[in-house]
């Protein structure tokens, strides 16, 4: 752990519960808002044009000429 984390996690410990519990809530809340901007890039780069188009192309031709097999398969041999 750096020194940084360490200072915040002996910090966080002296909170009451009142204050934790609203530390909590709001980093869920950060969570959140990180994860849905992160789901947004994710849809740009997907899209035609978008940083994924190779790599979505190749899955999608790979799939067509049965180049691949279900995920449960592949899990179950491993």
């Amino acid at each position: 752990m750096t020194a940084i984390v360490e200072q915040i996690a002996g910090q966080v410990k002296a909170l009451s519960e009142k204050e934790l519990d609203e530390l909590l809530s709001w980093l869920a809340d950060y969570e959140l808002e990180t994860w849905d901007e992160w789901d947004k890039e994710l849809e740009q780069d997907s899209q035609d044009g978008g940083r994924l188009s190779s790599v979505l192309e190749r899955v999608r031709s790979d799939i067509a000429s049965g180049k691949t097999r279900p995920l449960d398969e592949f899990i179950d041999n491993a």
